[in-house]
C-alpha cells in the first residue's frame, strides 16, 4: 500500500495525464518531445488515447514525461 502512495501515477488516468501534457506543452511541442504519429499527424486526445492504450512503449514515454513535468505544473 505504501508503494502506491509514492507512485505519482497512482489514481491518475491516462486521459488526465495526456490532457495535462497537452494543456501545458500543446501538441506541437509534445510531438517534438515524443515523436509519434498520434502527436504529429492530425492530433487529438481521442486518437492519442487509442494509440497509447495499444502501445506500451509510447505510453511509458508519455508517463515518464508527465513525471518529469510535475514540478513545472505546480509553478
Amino acid at each position: 500500500m505504501q508503494n502506491q502512495d509514492k507512485n505519482p501515477l497512482h489514481g491518475i488516468t491516462l486521459q488526465a495525464i495526456l490532457e495535462k501534457l497537452v494543456d501545458y506543452y500543446g501538441f506541437d511541442t509534445l510531438s517534438e518531445l515524443i515523436p509519434v504519429k498520434c502527436f504529429t499527424s492530425n492530433p487529438s486526445i481521442k486518437s492519442s488515447l487509442t494509440f497509447l492504450r495499444k502501445t506500451d512503449w509510447a505510453r511509458k514515454k508519455v508517463e515518464d514525461l508527465y513525471i518529469r513535468s510535475l514540478p513545472k505544473f505546480s509553478v
